[in-house]
């Protein structure tokens, strides 16, 4: 048992209180998932700035100046929690390449140019005040709360899984044949970081988005070649999409109204939301892929 939130803001003035409910959301999935938490947030000023590269870092003992000696002289470096957020000129991918270089052991979590990844092991609650989540500014956010069915509680073990240039995905719910498709990935020279089965969807969505499909395509795929029940949310630079298995066994409901689109794992999450009231709830059908773009 997981849960997930995702919320997609159309209306610019509500961007600088994305943080706010995107925290409220979570902190709400807590019940869900106790052992460790996971938000990506979409075009926060200071996390992501605008023009700029920036790659999400778990790096136990690594301080400020190791990330910038390692990136290079226009590194900079913010912290939220045990997460450093690396913003450079280069692209993503070459920053991605020299912190894997200079420091073997740290985590790369997400990276692109819009892209802030923040997870960890602990409560929800508790990790979304050592991010100052509340302040997060932006225009769409994800989060999970997880309690672990298999593989490890760390940090390679949260969601989300950012595998790819500002795309991520978050789960609830188990692939039962990830080990196959884990080894086909592999086979096409695909890193794995953890055990997790969630990391196999997440970077089989990501190869088939490198390699020129669309992101309906490329969920259409997983739907076609994953077994097991599945709630996923999978976001990118500005769109997020909802999809379940044939049996649509794992909870979500859906909200929208003019100014935001919303979903969770249970209705609890989107109470706080504003204008929640007036707002459009429905259950997302088996197999339908709901997407929204700015």
């Amino acid at each position: 048992m997981c849960g997930i939130v995702g919320l997609h803001l159309r209306n610019p003035q509500l961007y600088p209180r994305l943080g706010e409910l995107l925290g409220a959301m979570l902190c709400e999935m807590q019940d869900r998932g106790a052992d460790s938490a996971g938000v990506a947030v979409y075009g926060d000023p200071t996390w992501s700035p605008t023009g700029r590269a920036t790659v999400s870092v778990i790096a136990p003992g690594a301080a400020d100046d190791d990330l910038k000696t390692a990136v290079g002289p226009d590194a900079s470096v913010v912290r939220a929690g045990d997460v450093a957020l690396i913003g450079s000129n280069s692209p993503a991918e070459e920053v991605s390449a020299a912190i894997r270089t200079a420091l073997p052991d740290a985590l790369i979590i997400g990276y692109g140019h819009d892209l802030a990844v923040l997870k960890g092991v602990g409560a929800p609650r508790d990790l979304a005040v050592s991010w100052n989540l509340h302040k997060a500014q932006g225009w769409q956010g994800v989060g999970h709360t997880r309690m672990a069915t298999e593989s490890a509680v760390d940090a390679a073990g949260c969601h989300p899984y950012a595998v790819g240039p500002d795309q991520c995905m978050v789960h609830n719910g188990s692939f039962s044949n990830h080990a196959t498709v884990r080894r086909l990935l592999r086979a096409r020279g695909v890193v794995f970081e953890s055990e997790n089965d969630t990391e196999v969807g997440a970077r089989y969505i990501a190869q088939a988005l490198a390699d020129g499909l669309s992101l309906e395509t490329a969920v259409k795929g997983l739907i076609a070649e994953f077994d097991g029940f599945y709630t996923l949310l999978i976001s990118n630079h500005d769109s997020f999409a909802v999809v379940r298995d044939a049996i649509a066994c794992k909870p979500a409901i859906i909200a929208e109204t003019a100014d935001w689109v919303a979903m969770a794992s249970e209705f609890r999450a989107l109470a706080g939301l504003p204008g929640i009231d007036e707002a459009r709830l429905y259950e997302p059908e088996p197999e339908v892929i709901y997407a929204w773009s700015r």
